[in-house]
């Protein structure tokens, strides 16, 4: 009975001694086992992305739309600075060593809780396919000409109602803050159709590095673990409200790329707003039109011709501007980098992911086109 106490008492000032790493390795053994289980049942990550980890997100978007700048980005870009803060801070304590290690060890913690409480199960989630009643399947080239050609048609019906620069880019009217009212109002009558998309408050982000950043080819970011959708104003306007769009699905639960892509094309679509629907229109058939050439180029240039003169001039300043960023090698590590990120989180086709919108987007565009 004395050695039963004894070891209790060795149990208790091992654990008092140890508490920290003991917590902190508790912490990660389950956020690991709840991000395993989100892998293998998507009845689990169905109810955490729609459910308790909606409520993350959407209070991490709302406390940071107070803030006008990117915390995200100011924090990457203060990075250096608050390493060699803690670092000084460390060498002041009575173990400098064992501080540094706690401070890292916390940090890497509290990074890996928020990032699978918050977003990781949205990569195992129900396929947008069957969220939104599509049958998706690989396109035939007569599919693709004729959603393209849809498209097309749609898109010069809009010029008339969209400002030009002659012969060069179009101009969005307003700025971020009245793009992310007129995009939250297209979410809210897009999730009157669709009850699984859970709509709050939030502020889209200027990245304010925005033309360094141009040379990774990233267009616009979504940091879960400040809650923000950061975007890219280098890039021409057409592109921004799609952008925005695809970035705030990734806010609302939407993690795989070409789902994020294809929800931002149904909220462009959903808007009241000519430039809106203009830029997910002209987006999307960049993405057909991409996969058109891979078929058949003709038919391509026969879909490009058929374009409006205005946007014709769109895209070839579009080609004209992404020539002084193509080839850099910052681009090369981001793609890398993202790359490996998307296939560590099941999606196998990484990069090309993106792309992979074009199946989803034909069948949408035909089905509804046709019904």
């Amino acid at each position: 009975m004395k050695g039963s106490k004894m070891t209790k008492a060795k149990l208790y000032e091992f654990f008092i001694r140890r508490r920290f790493y003991i917590i902190s390795a508790v912490i990660i053994l389950i956020c690991a086992l709840l991000q395993v289980l989100t892998r293998l049942s998507t009845a689990v990550s169905d109810v955490l992305t729609f459910g308790i980890s909606a409520y993350i997100r959407g209070a991490l978007a709302f406390i940071t739309s107070f803030i006008p700048f990117s915390l995200g980005e100011t924090v990457v870009v203060m990075l250096p600075i608050l390493i060699i803060f803690v670092f000084l801070l460390a060498l002041r304590s009575k173990e400098p060593d064992m501080r540094i290690i706690k401070v890292l060890i916390t940090v890497l913690t509290v990074m890996y809780a928020l990032f699978v409480l918050s977003f990781a199960p949205a990569y195992g989630t129900t396929t947008a396919d069957k969220l939104f009643g599509i049958e998706s399947a690989p396109v035939s080239k007569d599919e693709l000409y004729t959603s393209a050609k849809t498209l097309a048609l749609e898109i010069n019906e809009l010029v008339d109602d969209i400002d030009f620069d002659y012969a060069s880019f179009s101009r969005m009217d307003g700025d971020l803050d009245s793009l992310t009212e007129k995009l939250t109002e297209a979410y809210d009558t897009l999730g009157e159709e669709y009850d699984f998309i859970v709509n709050f408050k939030s502020r889209l982000k200027p990245i304010a590095l925005s033309r360094p950043m141009t040379y990774t080819h990233i267009s616009g970011v979504y940091t879960y673990y400040t809650g923000e959708t950061n975007i890219n104003t280098n890039f021409p306007d057409y592109t921004i409200p799609f952008t925005s769009a695809h970035e705030m699905a990734h806010q609302r639960g939407f993690a795989r790329e070409k789902e994020a892509n294809f929800v931002a094309f149904l909220v462009c679509e959903a808007s009241n707003d000519p430039y809106i629907r203009y830029s997910g229109k002209l987006s999307m058939l960049e993405y057909i039109l991409n996969a058109l050439y891979s078929e058949e180029s003709d038919l391509y240039y026969e879909i490009f011709y058929l374009l409006d003169i205005k946007v014709r001039c769109e895209l070839v300043a579009y080609s004209d501007f992404f020539d002084t960023y193509r080839d850099s090698t910052a681009s090369e590590i981001s793609s890398a980098v993202n790359d490996t990120y998307l296939k560590s989180q099941g999606q196998t086709e990484g990069e090309k992911s993106y792309g992979l919108v074009v199946d989803l987007a034909v069948a949408y565009i035909l089905g509804e086109r046709n019904s």
